[in-house]
């Protein structure tokens, strides 16, 4: 199995575990169990898929978009600390 089937069967198992969790919350989920098991399904895939790829490149959250993030907040930061125009009274 290689990595895009991996990546896929994390998503469709991610769904699944979202399914459940609603079932569960709403008390329609006729055996809990199930969503440990996929839980648990899901970690053996996460599992899978960092030993392919590498544990930096398994994750499928966009990461690089906090990293923009920061460097915006950092920028604002910054722009608060900039010297004044001195005041002409």
């Amino acid at each position: 199995m290689n990595a895009g089937d991996l990546k896929l069967k994390e998503r469709e198992a991610r769904e699944e575990i979202f399914r459940l969790k609603l079932k569960l919350r709403t008390n329609q989920l006729d055996n809990p169990s199930n969503y440990r098991r996929a839980r648990k399904e899901l970690a053996r895939i996460m599992t899978l898929l960092r030993q392919k790829i590498g544990p930096a490149r398994a994750r499928t959250a966009p990461h690089g978009r906090r990293g923009a993030m920061r460097e915006r907040v950092k920028q604002r930061v910054a722009s608060w600390s900039r010297p004044r125009r001195p005041r002409p009274w």
